[in-house]
């Protein structure tokens, strides 16, 4: 397996950095693959400019000259670099500090950057015209796990917490961006409570996120729905016979 491991935390020595290296040890040892996108030592650029395609003109709308720039091969070096390692990948692990109930900047910044138009969105099938997201697409294939710390308790990400299911909660990355630009999604993986953890929680911890990138080649993904599949109207909404009684973003579930 090839696993590309983008890791966002400004602290090396963190509970995520320990947890990092727990994870990609026990991949190598596995006879595993391992590429490492450390965002904050890689000093990562956050944000969109025209600097990602240097040879567009500023006429251009951002979709436009991207998707001109990713055609061309013209995107910025570091850009291409990372869509390389994507293209090489078996399974793709997001690993991150939750905060604001979402990734930090620098991890948005490369999904910004890197999932370009053409790559990552905008991307058709030549024979039909039909839009290929939501299942389908460049990434199509692939799987993703997202590895997480959180500073709340596991109850209150549970299904009445008052954070939100996590899954739920985190439905614009897991959904929106990761199973948007086709890849599998693995259920997430969360270490709560990561400001307080004790030598027993370390080692449990460690033990879980070795487990899941072990098993992240064969694991059930979330069931989400594909939107080519026949379950939704030409206006993307879900079809009245699926979940009738339901509404929310659990009935995008198959299981719902």
């Amino acid at each position: 397996m090839n696993v590309l491991w983008v890791f966002a935390h400004p602290d090396q020595a963190s509970l995520s950095g320990v947890l990092r290296d727990e994870g990609v040890r026990a991949l190598v040892e596995a006879g595993h693959e391992v590429r490492m996108s450390d965002l904050y030592a890689m000093k990562w650029k956050a944000v969109v400019d025209r600097d990602d395609f240097p040879e567009e003109t500023a006429s251009r709308t951002i979709a436009a000259a991207s998707r001109q720039a990713y055609d061309d091969g013209t995107l910025s070096a570091d850009i291409r670099a990372e869509q390389e390692k994507l293209r090489w990948a078996d399974t793709v692990v997001l690993q991150f500090p939750l905060w604001w109930y979402s990734m930090p900047a620098i991890m948005k910044g490369w999904v910004d950057r890197v999932f370009v138009k053409g790559f990552g969105y905008g991307v058709s099938d030549p024979s039909s015209g039909r839009t290929l997201r939501y299942g389908e697409g460049v990434l199509a294939g692939k799987r993703a796990l997202v590895v997480l710390t959180a500073g709340s308790r596991e109850p209150a990400f549970g299904p009445r917490g008052i954070n939100g299911q996590l899954d739920l909660a985190l439905f614009p990355l897991l959904h929106g961006t990761l199973w948007y630009t086709g890849m599998d999604v693995l259920p997430p993986v969360a270490i709560y409570g990561a400001d307080r953890v004790n030598p027993a929680q370390l080692e449990a911890a460690s033990s879980l996120v070795r487990s899941k990138v072990l098993t992240a080649g064969t694991d059930a993904p979330l069931p989400y729905r594909t939107q080519n599949g026949g379950d939704y109207d030409s206006d993307l909404v879900l079809l009245p016979h699926h979940s009738p009684d339901s509404t929310g973003l659990g009935v995008h579930y198959h299981s719902v």
